[in-house]
């Protein structure tokens, strides 16, 4: 990994210094979970948590004009596997990030890094909750889930959580209205693949792409956070269908 890369780099700006930061909150944070000795358990508790956003959100998620954003934030931006060669890679182009990149664009990465920080840990901490419970992580019930919920000690972060969906979502959508970055993206295929950069930049054009077919990104973002919340009220009043929504909603 690349932590004397993160720390060596001189962030100049507020923006630089706080995406640094995160990256290296992110970096050791990676760290500690693979070496966590139920690490699979949160792998585990991902997976189900991604379920349960699709059969939430089913009628945004099977919509042709969300599906791909939809998709794009389950498996590229809640990704707790698979992406180790992909945030390996930002911690290796961060100095020339902060030396090219705009700090409205930083801020908007640093945005990412905390949403999937934070994401990971609360994962993690309900893999810690299961199993001093009792519970296999491999066999989570939705009572089981809301129970391990109530006793968490980060409802802050959770609230945060979806804050940053929102967020980031807003600052994504405004980017790839620029057609500018499409070709940015396209013409800069090539090197990426030079410098060993490919799951960066494949990260980046399909999160481009995905956004680019979404016919309202600001609804989609409106109704996923409004969802979110009542969901995690439910929880926590001890709804009996917490993930039961209204029809307006």
């Amino acid at each position: 990994m690349y932590r004397e890369r993160l720390v060596a780099t001189e962030a100049r700006s507020e923006s630089a210094r706080r995406l640094q930061q995160l990256l290296l909150d992110y970096h050791d944070f990676r760290r500690l979970k693979a070496e966590h000795p139920l690490m699979e358990h949160a792998v585990s508790v991902a997976d189900w948590q991604a379920e349960r956003l699709k059969s939430t959100h089913e009628d945004l998620y099977r919509h042709p004009g969300y599906h791909h954003g939809l998709e794009f934030l389950l498996t590229d931006l809640y990704a707790p596997a698979g992406m180790t060669r992909r945030d390996d890679n930002i911690d290796r182009v961060f100095p020339k990030m902060v030396k090219w990149l705009p700090d409205n664009l930083l801020d908007t990465f640093a945005g990412l890094v905390e949403l999937n920080l934070i994401t990971q840990q609360l994962d993690l901490e309900l893999a810690e909750l299961f199993h001093q419970q009792g519970v296999s992580a491999r066999a989570i019930t939705t009572d089981a889930y809301c129970a391990a919920y109530r006793e968490s000690r980060r409802l802050a972060q959770r609230e945060k959580q979806i804050t940053l969906v929102a967020d980031v979502g807003q600052q994504l959508d405004r980017y790839v209205r620029n057609r500018t970055l499409g070709w940015l993206l396209s013409m800069t295929r090539g090197p990426a693949e030079m410098a060993d950069l490919t799951d960066l930049h494949s990260f980046l054009h399909r999160g481009y792409s995905a956004f680019r077919k979404m016919d309202d990104v600001e609804l989609l973002i409106d109704r996923l956070v409004s969802r979110e919340q009542r969901v995690m009220r439910n929880i926590l009043d001890h709804h009996p269908d917490p993930f039961s929504l209204p029809e307006n909603l």
